[in-house]
């Protein structure tokens, strides 16, 4: 083989007759049976013979009642096409054997398996009448649909946050060009100009599409250039500067505000030239101001309340998740009326806030005016003000995160820290058989663990009689068979009665 042409994989042992001539069925079988997570041996109808499996005890329990039925009516309806496919010996594609076949299970669920079909009519011969015809390998897919489905996932979460992202920046373009006042950003200083709007431009005469090339010093007179780099440096340094007054070539007078950040990693500053007898200059408002604006357009929902749980003033947020119709619904009615699954949970936050102060991320649920629920977090501080003191909670919906937890949805939780959060939740009775029911499943796994999955051993490390242990195993989930199935198809052990 010439060193430009590319390797060639062998796909066929060119040792197989000296090797494999003359073995025992048995091992024929179990070199077949362990070359796949699934073995299925077709007649020439395309009837199942026989089946065996090597993967987990689900698929072996879902795919037991396979035997005899022809294998199309196994699979769901959009996958029969490929398994006609793969019992046609002239339409196997040698380059790509392997086809994803569906198949439907009992409760509604899919399996999905990866089948090559091994068709043996023509190395038995036309004289020869075995009723196995086909033999079909299959490996399991569940690990890798769920990786695509959480792939998919995230695509459509980057999808969705890359079309607001160009939303805003299509809002952002046209408040930029209509706006009637001459805006100039500036990348970090006053020679370096990255966008000019159509007002700007027609001051300041550029041309449309050259404002990289346009220079705004030359159109200023030197003070006002020296207060604009004044401007820009205490900017620069402090984080604010005020508003100055500049006079541009042709004698023209405008208040001259600039405002600071950051995109790409590098300083961006955006200038506006107000002219001085419009009475719309800005000026820097206080810090309180700032932080009360912030407060009512956050994106988590703010309450104030008295001392008593009173609401004294809310943000939209919360008038969103509460579902009302507008803020003063709200105005004096106890928190508690949207808040918490039971009475307790306010006043557990009102007795921590008089003990210490602050309490951080208590978690319950709101309540909507419309029967809607949602799981949140709860951050609630003591506020001191100069006449009297009232109470501020910041609350934060759960629902919207990103599932992380992949457990089972009828599993246990696994700490005892879990089982405290449930306190609040749920009454004293439900988490107890929660608690119960988590110890009985941990002792059941570990004894057959320790019997290597012998049921009859671990019912009698146990306690228990079989069918005790079995009706258990259904209740948990560590079994899914019918009722009149025995309790361990490899352990020997006769049905239960």
């Amino acid at each position: 083989m010439s060193p430009s042409n590319p390797v060639q994989v062998e796909r066929r042992l060119e040792s197989a007759d000296e090797v494999l001539s003359g073995l025992p069925a048995e091992l024929v079988a179990e070199l077949l049976t362990t070359s796949a997570d699934m073995l299925l041996l077709l007649d020439g109808k395309g009837v199942i013979v026989d089946l065996a499996f090597t993967g987990d005890e689900q698929i072996a329990t879902a795919c037991r009642s396979w035997r005899g039925q022809p294998w199309i009516d196994t699979v769901t309806v959009e996958s029969r096409v490929k398994v006609q496919a793969l019992l046609d010996p002239t339409a196997i594609d040698a380059n790509s054997p392997w086809r994803h076949v569906n198949h439907g299970l009992a409760d509604g669920t899919d399996l999905p398996l990866a089948y090559s079909a091994v068709h043996l009519h023509s190395a038995l011969g036309a004289g020869r009448g075995a009723k196995v015809r086909t033999v079909a390998f299959a490996r399991d897919l569940r690990q890798q649909v769920t990786l695509q489905q959480r792939l998919v996932t995230a695509q459509l979460s980057m999808e969705r946050d890359y079309w607001r992202l160009r939303q805003a920046e299509t809002r952002y373009r046209l408040l930029f060009q209509l706006a009637s006042e001459p805006v100039i950003i500036l990348d970090g200083a006053l020679e370096k100009i990255t966008e000019i709007n159509p007002a700007a431009q027609a001051l300041l005469g550029a041309r449309s599409g050259r404002a990289t090339s346009f220079n705004l010093s030359e159109n200023l007179e030197p003070a006002s250039l020296a207060a604009l780099r004044e401007m820009l440096e205490r900017l620069r340094t402090t984080g604010r500067c005020e508003p100055a007054l500049v006079r541009l070539n042709s004698g023209q007078e405008f208040m001259a505000s600039v405002a600071q950040y950051r995109e790409d990693q590098s300083l961006q500053f955006l200038l506006r030239l107000c002219n001085q007898a419009t009475p719309t200059v800005p000026s820097v408002a206080p810090a309180s101001q700032l932080l009360g604006q912030a407060m009512e357009q956050a994106p988590d929902a703010m309450a104030i309340t008295d001392l008593d749980g009173r609401i004294l003033a809310i943000n939209q947020a919360f008038v969103e998740l509460a579902q009302l119709a507008n803020a003063d619904l709200a105005r004096g009615v106890l928190l508690d009326t949207w808040l918490g699954r039971s009475g307790v949970d306010l006043r557990v936050l009102l007795s921590n806030l008089r003990q210490h102060g602050v309490v951080r991320l208590f978690a319950t649920q709101m309540r909507g005016e419309l029967g809607s629920t949602a799981e949140v977090e709860i951050s609630a501080k003591t506020v001191t003000r100069p006449d009297d003191k009232c109470l501020s909670f910041t609350i934060r919906e759960m629902g919207r995160r990103l599932a992380t937890d992949m457990r089972a949805p009828r599993e246990l939780p696994r700490s005892a820290s879990q089982m405290t959060e449930l306190v609040g939740r749920m009454p004293l009775k439900d988490i107890t058989r929660e608690t119960t029911d988590l110890i009985e499943q941990l002792c059941i796994e570990a004894a057959l663990q320790l019997t290597g999955d012998n049921r009859a051993s671990a019912a009698e490390m146990l306690g228990l009689s079989r069918q005790s242990l079995y009706i258990k195993l259904r209740r948990f989930g560590l079994v899914d068979a019918a009722p009149d199935a025995p309790l361990d198809a490899g352990d020997g052990q006769e049905r239960p009665g």
